[in-house]
């Protein structure tokens, strides 16, 4: 009944910037927050960082540690999307990047569990 949508992702230079965008759809009102996460070839799936979706405005967003300075999210609920900012791409940076949406509690925020449906994903590429 949720179905979400990722899109902005493509090839950048190292140290450029790139902007991801997650369109959901359907009923997405009984969901409290929306994340971002990745997942490199050979790697598993990690969280890059979440933010609350509905219900209310506490909270600003979580960001993974490894990520902060870099990277940021945000929220525009009057277009049903999220985004993501992403400064000074490492080839390291480089994979499938995934929108979720759930309804995760505090330990629970940062885990694939934590989130109920899933976007096909969009391929960010670093390379010069």
């Amino acid at each position: 009944q949720v179905q979400l949508v990722e899109s902005g992702g493509g090839l950048v230079q190292p140290g450029g910037s790139l902007t991801l965008s997650c369109v959901a759809s359907g009923s997405t009102s009984g969901f409290h927050a929306m994340g971002w996460f990745r997942q490199a070839s050979g790697k598993e799936r990690e969280w890059v960082g979440s933010i609350r979706w509905s219900g209310g405005s506490r909270g600003n967003g979580y960001i993974a540690d490894s990520k902060k300075g870099r990277f940021s999210i945000s929220r525009d609920r009057a277009k049903s999307t999220i985004y993501l900012q992403m400064n000074a791409l490492e080839p390291e940076d480089t994979a499938v990047y995934y929108c979720a949406i759930g309804r995760p509690i505090q330990s629970t925020i940062s885990t694939i569990g934590g989130y109920t449906y899933w976007g096909p994903g969009t391929q960010v590429t670093v390379s010069s």
